[in-house]
């Protein structure tokens, strides 16, 4: 099972791949020095495979790699930072 993910800037969303199709997304919204997290969803076929974690973790990679600041206001990618300290501190201060 092939898994890709690419980030679809002209739905805003990363978009997780399987064998080529949508499998997952994680919808945000660009800001000049920010990303906003506002909705992670898995499909129900691809549920229960980790792929939810793999998209969060490879966006907020991705995120850090071009300077940006998180605001997670979708609770997944919330509780995905909250067990992986190694993005705590790319949340924007005050969320």
């Amino acid at each position: 099972m092939p898994i890709e993910i690419v980030d679809n800037s002209t739905e805003s969303r990363f978009e997780l791949l399987v064998d080529g199709k949508v499998a997952g997304f994680a919808d945000y919204r660009l800001l000049p020095t920010k990303i906003v997290f506002t909705h992670t969803e898995v499909l129900s076929d691809y549920e229960g495979q980790g792929l939810a974690s793999k998209l969060v973790g490879h966006a907020l990679q991705a995120s850090a790699d071009t300077g940006l600041r998180v605001v997670p206001l979708c609770p997944y990618v919330r509780k995905y930072i909250e067990r992986h300290p190694e993005f705590q501190d790319l949340v924007e201060s005050g969320e």
